[in-house]
């Protein structure tokens, strides 16, 4: 299981919109989110799919500990919240 942890992320909306995010990706499994930890868990078949999670996390406003988080990014994360709050 590949951890990784994220900045912007503040609630179950947001968990669910993570998760249904990632499970969009071919051969990512297992998507879990710790919200109180800021931690995304996930299952992957190789080293190339975890770019492209990054990738996919950085673009819905939830970008990895360390990488610049835009206030362009935290606007992202309060959208993608309240997408997920409401496709529950």
């Amino acid at each position: 299981m590949t951890t990784i942890q994220i900045e912007n992320l503040k609630c179950g909306g947001c968990a669910n919109t993570i998760i249904k995010g990632l499970q969009s990706i071919s051969g990512i499994d297992n998507v879990e989110v710790n919200v109180d930890a800021s931690e995304v868990q996930f299952d992957n078949n190789d080293e190339s799919q975890l770019v492209i999670v990054k990738e996919k996390l950085s673009k819905m406003g939830y970008p990895e500990v360390g990488e610049d988080n835009t206030v362009f990014k935290q606007a992202k994360s309060f959208v993608s919240c309240a997408i997920g709050r409401i496709s529950k």
